[in-house]
């Protein structure tokens, strides 16, 4: 049970980490960035980080086990990013947040799916309080939308799909690979599709270093890229993707915290309430998964 808690306890810093990819991508919008240019330095960055890491723990040959695992894992993390930094051209980043937000239950029901195994009732429950928790904690109360472009909506929305496949993916263990092995080869893949659908030009025009966008660059190449694929890489094989959609909800609060404190973005009361109420959806099939836990515990003692 310990060791469960501890793969758990990786996937929420992991979520919590990429908790923070909004509001640094704001920041450098501020700062005159496009939302394309952060993305493109995340992962061109982010993939430099990785060869690092790899060149200074790895010393044996590179396997290519399980490709199109990584592969697939790679598109998709790129693909989350650049969704998600489309939604951040349209909406505040508290908002955008919440629609990636629907990635715990969609989470959810491609693990139902995957598993040809309908959600279990407290589940279906949880759904039902997500779905309730969400209309307040998107600012869909007493709030004028009249002015939110649908494309915003329709990005976040879509970023939110893609996410819950990227944490399929990194559910799948590939045995006999190292996870620098693996972390190098899916960002390596991201910075490829970054590159093709992006900005690569902030290579040789001088975006990237010479106007200082390395600095965004590392700061998203850490938190979006190197830290919760090395995590999720780890520790989603052990934790299973139903519970780690579940567990990485804890990336709402970061992100929305991070927007106010750093953004200065506001948050109604209602939202702070709907918030809560996802949270109070999230936690109770992760109480049932505890409470499993403890009574097999019990059963071998």
């Amino acid at each position: 049970m310990k060791t469960s808690w501890f793969y758990s306890l990786l996937v929420i810093i992991a979520a919590s980490s990429y908790g923070i990819v909004s509001t640094i991508i704001k920041l450098a919008m501020q700062d005159g960035f496009t939302a394309s240019e952060a993305v493109t330095s995340m992962f061109l960055i982010g993939f430099l980080l990785a060869f690092i890491i790899f060149i200074f723990t790895n010393r044996g040959k590179i396997s290519f086990k399980g490709m199109k695992i990584l592969v697939l894992a790679g598109f998709l993390t790129a693909l989350t990013n650049i969704l998600y930094g489309r939604s951040l051209v349209y909406l505040p980043a508290s908002l955008a947040v919440v629609l990636l937000f629907q990635f715990t239950w969609i989470g959810m029901l491609i693990s139902s799916v995957a598993k040809r195994q309908l959600p279990s009732r407290i589940e279906f429950i949880s759904l039902i309080v997500l779905f309730a928790g969400t209309i307040p904690a998107a600012g869909l109360i007493d709030v004028d939308l009249s002015q939110t472009p649908i494309q915003g909506w329709l990005w976040g929305f879509a970023a939110a799909v893609s996410f819950s496949f990227f944490i399929y993916m990194n559910g799948k263990e590939i045995k006999g690979m190292k996870t620098s092995n693996r972390l190098l080869i899916v960002a390596l893949f991201a910075s490829i599709t970054t590159a093709i659908l992006q900005s690569p030009q902030i290579i040789w025009n001088g975006t990237l270093f010479g106007e200082g966008l390395w600095i965004y660059g590392l700061a998203l190449g850490l938190f979006g890229m190197i830290v919760p694929v090395f995590l999720f890489s780890i520790a989603i094989p052990r934790v299973g993707s139903g519970k780690s959609s579940i567990l990485s909800a804890f990336e709402l609060p970061i992100a929305v915290t991070a927007s106010v404190l750093m953004l200065g973005e506001s948050v109604t009361f209602l939202q702070v309430a709907g918030i809560i109420i996802i949270l109070i959806g999230i936690g109770l099939p992760a109480r049932q998964y505890n409470d499993t836990l403890i009574k097999k515990d019990r059963k071998f003692t």
